[in-house]
């Protein structure tokens, strides 16, 4: 039961962290990889699963809570979990990119994928068409 509850935790960890570190790689390496970053998500998330699994282990089912061994399952868990969700979370964003773009930075052609994703509202349609009539 700790560990589908640690599994739960680890895979909103993960889903946050990944959307941060592309943000960071946005905004400082302007969108090229860095590993560095896998290494701190992985470690954050360990952080955030070993603490959840300690507190349930000793205050929740009051059991004995084994370090090593803890550490070592968390990181069989994490792993994995880590693995597909950076996989799909590349994928994702490469379907939905906003443009393609040639090596001089020229937009060579709009993504029409990102375009259908952006539909505006159909209630506002409409919106002003008074003052378009006038």
């Amino acid at each position: 039961m700790a560990y589908f509850i640690n599994f739960i935790f680890i895979v909103i960890t993960v889903f946050i962290s990944l959307i941060f570190k592309n943000e960071l790689e946005r905004i400082f390496l302007r969108g090229k990889e860095f590993f560095a970053f896998h290494i701190c998500n992985v470690l954050i998330t360990l952080m955030v699963a070993f603490a959840s699994q300690a507190v349930m282990m000793i205050y929740v089912f009051e059991q004995k809570f084994h370090l090593i061994r803890d550490v070592l399952i968390l990181l069989a868990i994490i792993l994995p979990v880590y693995m597909a969700g950076h996989l799909a979370f590349k994928k994702y964003k490469t379907v939905y990119r906003k443009f393609s773009a040639a090596e001089d930075g020229k937009v060579l052609i709009l993504n029409e994928k990102y375009l259908k994703k952006k539909k505006r509202f159909k209630q506002l349609k409409h919106y002003n068409a008074m003052s378009r009539d006038d």
